[in-house]
């Protein structure tokens, strides 16, 4: 018993009773606080060595794409949707130049945070992923219905750096120049425009929250997400040199702009061609005041100054959806056919036939899928069984097993 009251740290000389821990040794012992010091030693050390030389080769010496390369790297996954490409291209070339500039400089280029407009299944969250494949930047893509103020049940707005954090494993002087992309922005939007008595925490509160984080702060992040607390350890970030892109569907904005721009007007001086093309390219028109009418508050739409929209996806476009892209759809499925050693054929009616349906129901590029499943499930459920070859999907084929999914009910207000 005496002998266990004389053990002490080798590092620090502290006895046991001073210390939770006493890890023994060969021929000493050493207590949790040197252990601590030991790893900040450790990764001080080798941090700046080997980490630092993985990040300049990804983060200093940035290989940089031009424009024009990244828009054609977008094309070869996303069809259409050309001048959000143009946009985010820009904004992705103009961030790497940002991290490139000379210090020396007097002239300091502000970012410019982007918020990106369409509807459910027109390629945001696609573009985002797309544009993470290719970028040597720390990139996180993160889901804002997740968020609450600070104080209440949900995660923190400072959450969404920890993803960052994680993407380019803790190095922080990598995560202060990436891009963070905030999907589904629309639905932190303020519930009414008339002040109510109960707090909007899930809405306007993270808004709030998000204001000082998009125009450039240091912030506390906790390293592995969720809530603060006194204990924990926690890194500074400064997000001065961050992009955020947000996206999101705003369900109903385009009756917003339809009363801005006036579609509905009559009279001999009426230009009908201009009046039918607005009506239908009514996000053309979108812009800071659409949004602020839609419930974003005007400090948080201030620091998103490039607004950019998405086209609703029409025949053509889902066509080219279904066949083109690297990722196309009829490609996986045809991939998962071959696994079992079956050839998958369609005739291009049923494609054609997959492209009105999608129309119909209005589901953008998911519809697509949602389709396709239906269609084929039957065939994927029995054919692995059976000695097939190879398959063809035929039009009468695809109305029957279409007809007969639960699918063919979805009627469309």
């Amino acid at each position: 018993m005496a002998k266990q009251q004389t053990l002490h740290c080798s590092f620090c000389g502290r006895s046991r009773d001073e210390v939770k821990i006493l890890i023994a040794g060969q021929d000493g012992h050493i207590c949790e606080n040197c252990v601590e010091h030991a790893v900040e030693i450790i990764e001080q050390e080798l941090g700046s060595t080997t980490d630092n030389k993985h990040f300049s080769t990804q983060g200093h010496k940035l290989s940089v794409r031009k424009p024009i390369e990244i828009k054609k790297f977008l094309d070869e996954y996303v069809i259409g949707q050309e001048d959000a490409k143009k946009i985010l291209s820009v904004a992705v070339y103009n961030h790497y130049k940002r991290l490139n500039q000379k210090q020396d400089s007097d002239i300091e280029i502000e970012k410019s945070n982007i918020i990106m407009v369409g509807e459910t299944g027109t390629g945001k969250t696609l573009l985002a992923k797309t544009i993470a494949r290719m970028l040597n930047v720390p990139f996180a893509i993160v889901d804002a219905t997740v968020f609450t103020e600070a104080g209440y049940v949900g995660e923190d707005v400072e959450s969404m750096l920890s993803r960052l954090l994680q993407a380019c494993n803790y190095d922080v002087a990598a995560a202060e120049k990436g891009i963070v992309f905030i999907d589904e922005i629309d639905k932190i939007a303020r519930k009414s425009d008339n002040p109510s008595i109960t707090r909007d925490v899930s809405g306007e509160g993270v808004q709030q929250g998000l204001l000082k984080l998009l125009e450039g702060t240091e912030v506390l992040v906790p390293p592995q997400g969720g809530r603060k607390h006194p204990e924990q350890k926690l890194i500074k970030i400064n997000t001065q040199n961050i992009l955020f892109i947000c996206g999101g569907a705003f369900d109903g904005v385009d009756k917003i702009i339809a009363r801005r721009v006036n579609t509905n007007a009559i009279g001999f001086n009426v230009n009908k061609e201009l009046q039918e093309y607005q009506h239908d390219n009514l996000l053309h028109f979108v812009n800071a005041v659409d949004l602020k009418h839609f419930g974003l508050i005007p400090e948080l739409l201030g620091r998103l100054p490039v607004v950019t929209y998405l086209n609703p996806l029409d025949a053509v476009t889902l066509r080219n959806i279904l066949t083109e892209p690297k990722n196309s759809l009829i490609k996986q499925f045809t991939r998962l056919f071959e696994i079992e050693g079956i050839e998958l054929k369609f005739e291009p009616v049923v494609l054609d036939f997959m492209v009105e349906k999608a129309l119909e129901y209005k589901l953008g590029a998911r519809g697509l899928r949602s389709i396709c499943e239906s269609i084929l499930t039957d065939a994927m459920y029995e054919l692995p069984s059976q000695k097939v070859k190879l398959f063809e999907v035929t039009l009468e084929y695809a109305q029957r097993k279409f007809s007969n999914s639960k699918l063919s009910m979805l009627k469309v207000a």
